[in-house]
């Protein structure tokens, strides 16, 4: 949230109630009346070529990894180990955001963001979503859009 204040990219909070033990996107969606279309979820992988990349994909998609690799220069990527999230990014599972992550890394948002107003992801503690503009999303991480969920 701070990156967001210095950078003046207007966003809300919304906080709500998680169990360690279901971090479901869908789940935290239905339970606390979001469309979970608008839930992206942020996803740690690891390219042959490129090393880290950070997928951003809708929470009720799952990421298509051979469309990732295509985008980000890899002839083959994998879903980082989940012990190896902190490590990379400072985030834990389940509360994992694609802004403000210990190293500067390469960010795909799944293209369905595009055409919307808003998306939910994660605000780098679980319990806490932030409601940006995609593009938005985009400036702050320097990333792309791509269609990488499937």
């Amino acid at each position: 949230m701070r990156l967001l204040d210095q950078q003046k990219v207007p966003y809300e909070v919304f906080e709500y109630e998680y169990d360690p033990e279901h971090l479901n996107v869908e789940l935290i969606a239905g339970q606390n009346g979001l469309p979970v279309e608008l839930v992206y979820k942020t996803l740690v992988a690891e390219g042959d070529k490129t090393g880290v990349v950070v997928a951003v994909v809708p929470g009720h998609c799952e990421l298509d990894l051979k469309a990732l690799a295509a985008l980000s220069g890899n002839k083959k990527i994998a879903l980082v180990p989940v012990k190896d999230i902190q490590n990379l990014t400072g985030y834990i599972r389940g509360g994992c955001s694609p802004i403000g992550m210990k190293k500067k890394y390469p960010v795909w948002i799944d293209e369905a963001a595009k055409s919307l107003d808003f998306i939910y992801v994660n605000a780098g503690v679980r319990g806490i979503l932030l409601k940006l503009a995609p593009k938005e999303l985009v400036q702050v991480t320097q990333g792309s859009f791509g269609q990488i969920a499937g």
